[in-house]
């Protein structure tokens, strides 16, 4: 194996904006057509940052925490985030070590 295997996280939250997209949309796109061995976006319950303001669902509008995680070698995944340099107040962005237990079978 060339590279260890790394989890990128990065922290945001659903009101961020590239553009006239959803950030974390501008992300997932990215890591795709960059091939990212996998890429998830997930919708946090409840959530804080720096900030201490609560992120959370409420009944008419749409404020949560959004984390995005992508596995991939170390070297890809540093090239990936300089290459978001163009994008703005992204958030938190996190690299840790993960041991893969197993891989999806290509179809």
């Amino acid at each position: 194996m060339d590279d260890p295997i790394k989890l990128l996280r990065i922290y945001t939250d659903e009101t961020a904006y590239f553009g006239d997209h959803k950030l974390y949309t501008v992300i997932a796109t990215r890591a795709r057509d960059t091939a990212m061995a996998g890429v998830t976006v997930l919708r946090a319950m409840v959530g804080f940052g720096r900030s201490t303001r609560v992120h959370s669902r409420h009944v008419l509008e749409n404020e949560q925490s959004i984390l995005i995680e992508i596995v991939d070698n170390e070297v890809k995944l540093r090239r990936f985030v300089d290459s978001l340099a163009d994008v703005p107040d992204i958030g938190l962005v996190t690299l840790e070590a993960v041991e893969v237990l197993r891989t999806p079978r290509s179809t």
